[in-house]
């Protein structure tokens, strides 16, 4: 069975014995850890960057893959930063909820068009568990997609994959993140639409895709886990009823989505899109 390891740097020296070493332990990757930054350990990202002043330290293996700024929401002006040293000193105070002359129809059609197009091709590297597009406008979570597989290995495989790749006629950069839990790295007070700081929250403000895709991609998923069964589930099973456990969560795995590769840049979704006037 896999499990989630992270890479914690060196161990602590002997001072303060078994109990300091615990309570270093106890706070790691809290906002009393002042080594290593809470913010990067629970999203994945930080507002600065390498400038931070605490570690940022990159997980050696994970099952949760990001790939950055990936989704151009076209309610969000292209030049829009919330960088202060790529900001010019005479620009317009920042919308913290930008709009777009497109309606929201016409902005929830464009965004199920991205999320079937980029999940169908995810799902290829393994039993994908969950994916999540986030719509901050915050320089370092803008855009990004992240994936959570049921094992690492299949993580390892997208990082590797998606690397190569082009999308939309941009390259893509793709990692593996320490997130974990998404519960811990969403901003509570935006599902509650209470977040007073819009898009620029450094917490991730996540868009969802419509119920219907939702369902028809899980249901897919789910016909294809039964005709190509993989052999490390089986195993997981056989071992859960040995311990008297429940048996292995999540949904998606390996189904035929659209793998036909243009020169512009982008795959093509599983369904032909290209007469769509929002297609980039």
């Amino acid at each position: 069975m896999s499990y989630h390891r992270e890479s914690y740097g060196g161990g602590h020296g002997g001072h303060g014995g078994h109990g300091g070493a615990a309570h270093l332990a106890s706070i790691y990757g809290s906002e009393q850890d002042k080594v290593n930054c809470s913010f990067y350990l629970k999203i994945g990202a930080c507002r600065h960057g390498e400038r931070c002043s605490r570690k940022h330290i990159k997980p050696q293996f994970s099952q949760t893959i990001v790939v950055q700024n990936m989704y151009q929401n076209p309610a969000h002006n292209p030049a829009l930063t919330s960088n202060p040293h790529l900001r010019p000193a005479d620009a317009p105070p920042l919308d913290l909820n930008p709009k777009s002359n497109m309606s929201d129809q016409e902005l929830a059609e464009y965004f199920d068009q991205f999320y079937e197009d980029v999940y169908c091709e995810l799902v290829k590297f393994g039993n994908l568990l969950e994916m999540h597009v986030c719509d901050n406008v915050g320089d370092h979570l803008i855009g990004n997609v992240y994936a959570r597989y049921d094992w690492e290995e299949e993580a390892q495989a997208a990082v590797e994959a998606l690397n190569t790749r082009w999308y939309a006629g941009r390259p893509l950069f793709a990692e593996l993140s320490p997130v974990t839990d998404f519960r811990e790295a969403c901003c509570r007070q935006n599902d509650m639409g209470e977040c007073n700081r819009g898009g620029f929250c450094n917490f991730m403000h996540l868009r969802q895709p419509s119920r219907s895709l939702r369902r028809q991609l899980q249901q897919q998923a789910k016909v294809e886990r039964k005709l190509n069964p993989d052999p490390r589930e089986e195993e997981r099973r056989k071992e859960m009823e040995m311990f008297g456990g429940g048996g292995g969560g999540g949904y998606g795995d390996r189904f035929n989505g659209g793998d036909d590769r243009g020169s512009g840049g982008g795959w093509r979704p599983s369904r032909d899109r290209e007469s769509s006037p929002r297609r980039y």
